[in-house]
């Protein structure tokens, strides 16, 4: 018996309750292995962290894992994997929901700024599209253009027709279904019904009726006892009655189902506590059985990724190409209103004049009937009227231009412009989805050639050497934009997260929605400084007291007076006090006031005397590419190479181009410097007020 590879859609919809129970986890990252494996990392609540797996190749799966079977992260972050990033991280899981009876599950996911959905086509080819709110493709691992559908960046998202759902049919539809069939009763369940062969089977089965029974022959008896199994198969999928079984033969794992099959009785079977479970196991012990049967390591298809590569290229630059001429029309579109200004705004000013008088929509449209039969141009030019929207179509040099009568001809031109813009901003992304593609198909070659010449990793846990990337003539750009960076940050030598406050509002922020349990809050004695935080437990994790190393405390305390006047003032220490959440108020003691940004400290305060002020400037190469800032204790061990500065003459920005051109001489690769490391983002990271460079 061939094993499963292949999840069905009795088993997705099982999957769908049993997923569903994970809705509030939060989004830590995304990972993308070759180009059909993605894995989601969560954290919940309750059960610490999560992981999902979503395989669209040859297997087809989705399931949550054990943390322990999770393939360790690729090097790189390709682009799918850095937009997901972007999009999904510190979002809510909302829920996932099945589209139909079909093997496509769409998981939605909550985020104050964006929701995204990420749609998984577990069937055909399989695929992997993520979408915005309004159901456009913001990406996709496979572009799909068919006379029936369209799956690609920049197009809403289309489902496949959808097939019939036998879960949601009451009996007479059910009877009417079975009626039309011209073969037996399992034939029928299998296929007109869509449960495949295995449960049509189960059905019969369970129903006690004969298999090969042709419809004909059949009668009401047969259908009731087959729609009863069918009521009691769709109750156990949405109430979670579940009984998960592993189904080996010879030992070897060849099914998994959400509860035993009367089909796979005479199999060996094994119960698991979820189904999901069940489903982790089953695939890792099914792809522990081929390793041991292949013998070892197989030579990766590199032609095949090569030529789909290829192919994401020229899809891309098809798109770029139909970007191109989109704008161009757009832009051309707007001009040809300027150019009949006086056409378009006698029709737009007749239809909004229309409107304030009372005048249905129906009336008007009769009345450009009538001018046209008159021969009056403006009337000749309305191509058609659309009262659900509110606009006219205007024939405009041999373009339908659907225009807003409630606006005048430049803004409605305006409205063509923007759109002319966005389109280029969307041409933008995919000429740099083209570069990352291009690298993606080179590192491929790499690996082929590599593997031709006899030059394979076997052992890929093996750590590699250091790398010297001060002397790499390229470095590889791989970023992830985190929450945090709209705040002044850095990592303590411990890891925590220390945040700090760049205006008013900032602290506000940072005291109302970021100051938790077990966090410490710090502030310098002089006025003017940051509110500073330093973070007990990460967002996705539940807060809790701990206690916090004491370097960890006296690099937040010198962030504080760092960031603060004491800086800007040119002073070299200032004194810094630490406090707990629950002291921190914004209600100022009787007759006193409190600014924005200010808060009351009430109880023991913990100081922080003559605290040296320091700051360093560094930048990383791994895992991430990127400029970072702050205590130079904290930096410096972390970075490639750093730049320490102390309060000094120079403004700012003047000393922000100081250290660029001082990390462009120890670069190699100075374009490397440019994106990651330019003066703007330097600055991000230097107290206000002048700095100079330590010697």
């Amino acid at each position: 018996m061939d094993p499963k590879r292949e999840l069905t859609s009795v088993d997705l919809a099982a999957l769908v309750t049993e997923l569903g129970t994970y809705a509030g986890a939060k989004l830590d990252k995304a990972y993308l292995y070759g180009d059909d494996l993605l894995r989601l990392k969560l954290r919940d609540f309750d059960r610490g962290r999560v992981e999902l797996l979503i395989e669209v190749g040859e297997t087809k799966r989705a399931h949550v894992v054990s943390p322990e079977h999770v393939p360790d992260a690729p090097g790189r972050p390709p682009g799918f994997a850095k937009m997901l990033r972007n999009r999904l991280s510190g979002a809510d899981f909302a829920g996932v929901s099945q589209f139909g009876f079909d093997r496509v599950l769409t998981f939605e996911f909550e985020r104050g700024d964006r929701n995204t959905k990420v749609v998984a086509e577990l069937f055909g080819e399989g695929n992997v599209a993520v979408l915005d709110a309004t159901g456009e493709v913001i990406d996709c691992l496979n572009t799909v253009r068919l006379q029936s559908r369209t799956v690609a960046p920049g197009a809403q998202y289309e489902f496949p027709s959808a097939r019939f759902d036998p879960l949601a049919v009451d009996y007479d539809g059910f009877a009417a279904r079975m009626e039309e069939s011209n073969t037996d009763l399992v034939r029928t369940l299998a296929t007109q019904l869509n449960f495949g062969g295995l449960y049509g089977e189960e059905l019969c089965t369970r129903a006690g009726v004969e298999k090969e029974l042709a419809i004909e022959e059949a009668d009401e008896t047969d259908f009731e006892a087959l729609y009863d199994a069918l009521t009691g198969l769709s109750e156990q999928l949405s109430s979670g009655d579940f009984n998960p079984r592993i189904y080996r033969d010879d030992g070897d794992p060849v099914d998994v189902t959400p509860f035993p099959l009367d089909e796979r009785a005479e199999l060996d079977s094994e119960g698991f506590d979820s189904f999901t479970a069940a489903l982790d196991a089953y695939f890792v012990e099914l792809d522990t059985t081929e390793d041991e049967e292949s013998g070892g390591r197989e030579r990766p298809d590199f032609e095949e990724q090569i030529e789909r590569q290829q192919r994401i290229i020229d899809q891309q630059e098809g798109a770029i190409e139909d970007f191109e001429a989109q704008a161009d029309r757009e832009r051309e579109t707007a001009e040809s209103l300027y150019a009949n200004y006086e056409l378009v705004d006698e029709i737009l000013t007749t239809v909004r004049n229309a409107r304030e008088e009372g005048i249905g929509w129906e009336a008007i449209e009769e009345r450009f009937a009538e001018g046209e039969e008159r021969g009056i141009a403006a009337a000749e030019a309305v191509s058609g009227i659309e009262p659900s929207e509110g606009t006219v179509t205007v024939d405009i040099d041999d373009r339908d231009v659907e225009l807003d009568p409630q606006e005048g001809v430049e803004q409605n031109a305006d409205r063509l412009y923007r759109e002319a813009k966005r389109v280029v901003e969307k041409k933008e992304g995919a000429e740099e989805a083209v570069a990352e593609t291009r690298e993606e198909l080179e590192a491929i070659e790499r690996q082929r050639d590599e593997w031709e010449a006899g030059d394979v990793d076997d052992d890929p846990d093996e750590e590699s050497e250091d790398v010297d990337w001060l002397s790499q003539r390229s470095i590889p750009v791989r970023t992830d934009e985190q929450w945090y960076e709209r705040f002044r940050w850095f990592h303590t030598s411990d890891g925590f997260l220390v945040l700090g406050g760049r205006n008013a509002d900032q602290n506000e922020d940072l005291v109302k929605k970021y100051l938790d349990r077990g966090d410490r809050f710090f502030h310098t004695q002089v006025q003017g400084g940051p509110v500073t935080i330093l973070k007990a437990t990460g967002p996705s994790e539940p807060t809790r007291e701990i206690d916090l190393p004491d370097r960890s405390l006296e690099e937040a305390a010198k962030f504080a007076v760092s960031y603060s006047t004491v800086w800007k003032n040119g002073r070299f220490a200032g004194d810094a006090y630490m406090a707990e959440p629950d002291q921190v108020s914004k209600t100022p003691e009787s007759g006193e006031y409190l600014e924005k940004g200010g808060f009351a400290i009430r109880g023991d305060r913990t100081y922080f005397r003559d605290t040296a002020v320091g700051v360093a400037v560094g930048i990383t190469c791994e895992p991430e590419t990127r400029v970072i800032g702050g205590p130079p204790s904290a930096i410096t061990e972390r970075t490639e190479t750093a730049i320490e500065v102390e309060p000094g003459q120079y403004a700012q920005n003047d000393a922000a181009k100081r250290l660029y051109r001082e990390f462009r001489e120890r670069f190699e690769d100075t374009s490397f410097i440019r994106k990651v490391a330019s003066p703007d983002l330097i600055a991000e990271f230097l107290p206000p007020g002048g700095s100079r460079i330590v010697d």
